[in-house]
């Protein structure tokens, strides 16, 4: 029997993670699609062929178990939403595309409610943390530790060695090379290169990316 999923959030990822679970299910048939969630979307609004189900109170009041997958890039916002849905019938599934090349699978660990897409590449002892998210065409080199709701976009090559510390962002086109941390809350602008350290809760762009601004604390 599949198992029953939704999606949390019908925007545009929203219908992209659709199509991977689409794809999902050609390669192995697991997935029973249910519907989207999003609180600021109209209950019963159908989207891509699907319906918007409700909200964070919809999903806090449901008795019967479901798989979530969050199609959120932000990362502040992914671990918002994860704090507020405190149901324990809520399960998030870990969804891998089955064209992703994973060298040495055996030594690739993968948190709960991580996400990656087609045509990234993991080579060998690789770390990612839960409600992780590789988009498109990315490639991760050995001995990377990459944690807790980190989003990476289309096109980002992380050299070996490299952490990300929780919460990163990481935009399209970047390049990080080896034996570089970034932390905590930190983003990086697109077609970046990064060669040094960068610290928490900064914004860096460039080449090679430089710190433009800290982000306020909240």
């Amino acid at each position: 029997m599949n198992e029953k999923i939704a999606i949390f959030g019908a925007g545009d990822l929203g219908k992209e993670i659709l199509v991977l679970i689409h794809q999902i299910n050609l390669n192995i048939g697991r997935w029973q699609i249910e519907g989207f969630f999003d609180d600021n979307i109209s209950k019963g609004t159908m989207i891509s062929g699907l319906t918007v189900l409700g909200g964070f109170e919809d999903l806090n009041n449901r008795k019967e178990p479901i798989n979530l997958v969050l199609a959120i890039a932000d990362p502040e916002l992914k671990k918002i939403i994860t704090d507020k849905i405190t149901n324990p019938n809520i399960n998030y599934p870990v969804l891998i595309h089955p064209g992703v090349e994973m060298y040495d699978f055996q030594n690739i660990t993968i948190g709960k409610g991580s996400v990656i897409c087609s045509g990234n590449i993991l080579t060998c002892d690789i770390r990612l943390g839960s409600h992780v998210f590789l988009n498109l065409n990315c490639s991760i080199g050995h001995d990377c530790i990459i944690n807790d709701y980190c989003s990476i976009m289309p096109g980002v090559n992380i050299s070996g060695k490299v952490i990300l510390e929780k919460s990163v962002y990481i935009g399209t086109g970047v390049n990080v090379i080896n034996y570089v941390t970034i932390g905590e809350n930190a983003t990086i602008g697109a077609g970046a290169t990064v060669i040094d350290d960068i610290q928490s809760s900064s914004v860096a762009v460039g080449i090679p990316a430089r710190i433009i601004k800290l982000k306020k604390q909240q």
